[in-house]
């Protein structure tokens, strides 16, 4: 399989590694296609990026004409022989700010029907994190004219592909309430494919064991100590910054326990105000999916897990967002 090369970190260059499992889900989905939208949600910077950018090659392999927005990066990948199509996603891409995000979600879908009116018969639209882009509020609305592809195409198809991938939070619950979407977890790296990763990174590390507790195998957190050169402090300081701890004392003991076992928000008695913020906050996952193999995009995490703060229905997004509350709690 080709493998994409990724900007990984300030001065490196990867090739996709791993994802095993999330790259046969893929080959399931060409063989068959999607019957509804596949919604895939997880910790942000756990590679959902990555991966669908290697599924969008993966895809075309399979004989798909493929198009991959990201609009917050004005990012896309144009995997097809129609020229208007190719011009319009650069267009757009070229916009100014606060209309070029818009226009590459809106054009996702629009040239995936162009496509289909001119008789692709395979097609693939994959869009990465639209919903920053659009507004929460238009969320189920641009799900729905995914899978209006899908149900009420304007052309006659073999198969078609769609995949939308948002970072955990409230967009979840939002779309789980339909039936539009099925909802799919990809959890951030196993520790052997995680392993892969780290041992391309040039220069000196701290030993994998170290570099795995501080991470629990998101790239993301990984690509930014490497960046900080492994100040773990100065990167934990940033993840504070994003949360307003004011609220810490009115908390504090329910904080105290959860930074040890996440599991203790899942109680019946566990502050809904609490979890709501760190769900906001993206600081956890809540309602963690049954450890079985089809609920989720990739590998699914250990049932619990102490030292990467993950448990059975919930767990901290990375060790770095547990350790954020913690020193939090501590200067309180």
């Amino acid at each position: 399989m080709e493998r994409v090369r990724l900007r990984f970190a300030r001065g490196v260059v990867v090739e996709f590694v791993d994802r095993e499992l999330g790259i046969k889900r893929v080959e399931e989905w060409a063989a068959r296609g999607t019957r509804f939208v596949q919604l895939v949600y997880g910790p942000e910077g756990c590679g959902k990026t990555a991966w669908l950018k290697q599924s969008a090659v993966l895809l075309r392999s399979w004989g798909y004409d493929v198009i991959y927005v990201n609009p917050l990066q004005r990012d896309y990948v144009a995997y097809i022989d129609l020229k208007e199509a190719v011009r319009r996603l650069a267009e757009a891409a070229a916009e100014r700010s606060g209309v070029a995000e818009v226009k590459l979600a809106d054009l996702a879908i629009q040239l995936a029907k162009y496509a289909l009116k001119r008789r692709r018969k395979r097609i693939a639209v994959l869009a990465d994190d639209v919903f920053k882009a659009i507004g929460l509020s238009n969320a189920a609305g641009y799900v729905m004219w995914m899978l209006s592809i899908i149900e009420y195409p304007p052309g006659d198809y073999e198969s078609v592909v769609a995949v939308v991938a948002t970072n955990e939070g409230i967009s979840r619950r939002e779309l789980g309430k339909h039936r539009w979407a099925d909802l799919r977890i990809m959890w951030n790296m196993p520790r052997e494919g995680f392993k892969q990763l780290y041992e391309l990174l040039p220069g000196e590390e701290p030993p994998f064991e170290e570099a795995w507790r501080l991470t629990g195998g998101n790239p993301s957190v990984l690509a930014k100590l490497y960046e900080e050169d492994w100040d773990v402090s100065k990167v934990v300081e940033e993840v504070v910054v994003k949360g307003d701890f004011n609220f810490l004392q009115t908390w504090r003991s329910w904080l105290e326990e959860a930074v040890e076992d996440p599991d203790i928000l899942w109680r019946e008695d566990a502050p809904r105000e609490l979890v709501e913020r760190l769900i906001e906050w993206n600081f956890i996952v809540f309602n963690l999916p049954k450890r079985e193999p089809w609920l989720w995009v990739d590998a699914p995490p250990p049932e619990s897990d102490g030292e990467i703060g993950v448990g059975r229905h919930v767990a901290w997004q990375t060790p770095l967002h547990r350790e954020a509350v913690r020193r939090a709690i501590d200067v309180v």
